[in-house]
């Protein structure tokens, strides 16, 4: 008898907790590294130091098999944030300067979404999409309204820019925080380094940003991917980059403490992942899995039974926006019963990846991710279509006569 009141207790207790769980609001934080990769100690780099990022993996669950959908920054950035393909929501390339890319008028995005269902959308970072109309937040600090570098890599200025924020949210909110780092910047502004390592390091003229400690390596010790050639060349090359990373870390570290000390921490989903590969060559703009395979870390607040698990299903950056509608408890509403080709058919192409924070699926043989490909700078046209599953993977090359243009910048 006493068993049965002990038994009747603890399920008592738990539906409290889960009440109050129920009841408390919900956000969401996404962060995404700009041409991030795997360099990190949850993926079992042991060179870079990434204590912020590590320590995130810890309270989130680490996907071993995360891929964007489109390996060039604003397709990939429309994908995110539509939940289609870059052949669906129109943003073929690139969104800045002469490439001029933009996605359909009439497609719906995550933030016009969220925004209808009462929740405060904000991105602090690049945003990189267009048009403004199609991808509105209720808060924008972007490259569109500030300078790139302070809103993309001047971690101390981002803090604040999260602070002011949070600061002004009583609804429910979702905050896109997208950094600039570890993206080259060389071509842009050599003075500040290949990988903009300088910028804000101290240095005489290079200004200091007062969150980050720069941490410098040997090329000697960097841990090569395995797609990069083993030359000095690109050991110099890598070693900058991570002292970029140390930036980009530090800068999710500074976000997370501003979320915690807003009272948030307990009550936010967060996501952390990239764009697409590394700019190294096998890497950005091809559909190898150096270019398209990506980091990925997801933290609920309710769902704590798998953190710091890992999961071997497959997913896609097409995920993210059915995960957080899920998260929010709003229904899909952009999906559009028609295979017509002259009829609107827009709807989601991914799935929710809550179900995940609960159990790993019993089999991953119907699992597949899709990519598709047009350009990435206007003047370089190589449209490609993937698809790949645990076993296999088929690239189509559609104009395969045509030199594959490499990009590095």
């Amino acid at each position: 008898m006493e068993h049965c009141k002990l038994f009747l207790l603890l399920i008592g207790l738990s539906c409290v907790v889960c009440g109050i769980l129920s009841d408390k609001p919900r956000n969401v934080l996404l962060m995404m590294a700009d041409d991030g990769g795997f360099e990190m100690g949850a993926y079992r780099n042991k060179i870079c130091q990434t204590p912020n990022l590590d320590r995130l993996a810890k309270r989130s669950l680490i996907f071993n098999d995360a891929f964007t959908s489109v390996s060039s920054c604003s397709p990939s950035r429309a994908a995110l944030l539509t939940g289609m393909p870059s052949h669906q929501n129109g943003m073929y390339g690139l969104h800045q300067a002469e490439n001029h890319f933009n996605s359909f008028g009439d497609v719906k995005t995550l933030p016009n979404i969220l925004s209808t269902h009462g929740v405060r959308t904000g991105i602090i970072g690049k945003k990189h999409v267009g048009p403004s109309s199609v991808y509105k937040f209720d808060y924008e600090q972007t490259e569109e309204n500030n300078s790139i570098f302070q809103v993309g890599r001047n971690i101390t200025y981002m803090k604040l820019l999260a602070r002011e924020f949070l600061t002004n949210s009583t609804e429910p909110f979702f905050l896109y925080v997208a950094f600039h780092d570890p993206h080259r910047c060389g071509h842009t502004n050599p003075e500040y380094g290949e990988f903009c390592q300088r910028f804000g390091n101290g240095d005489v003229g290079m200004g200091k940003i007062p969150d980050w400690q720069p941490i410098y390596y040997v090329p000697e010790q960097i841990e090569l991917p395995y797609f990069i050639q083993d030359t000095m060349e690109a050991r110099r090359d890598l070693a900058a980059q991570y002292t970029t990373i140390s930036r980009l870390d530090q800068g999710v570290g500074v976000i997370l403490k501003e979320l915690e000390d807003a009272g948030h921490l307990d009550d936010t989903l967060i996501i952390y992942s990239s764009d697409n590969g590394i700019p190294f060559p096998n890497g950005r703009t091809n559909f190898y899995d150096s270019g398209i395979r990506e980091p990925m870390f997801m933290s609920s607040p309710i769902h704590t039974g798998r953190r710091n698990k890992v999961t071997y299903s497959m997913a896609s950056l097409l995920d993210i926006v059915p995960t957080i509608l899920d998260w929010f408890n709003i229904s899909d509403d952009v999906e559009i019963d028609t295979n017509e080709i002259l009829e609107s058919n827009r709807g989601l192409t991914g799935k929710s990846l809550l179900p995940l924070l609960i159990q790993e699926p019993s089999n991953y043989t119907d699992e597949a991710i899709f990519a598709s490909h047009n350009m990435h700078e206007v003047t370089m046209y190589y449209p490609m279509r993937a698809i790949r599953t645990k076993r296999y993977k088929l690239i189509h090359n559609l104009n395969y006569n045509a030199p594959f243009p490499i990009c590095m910048k």
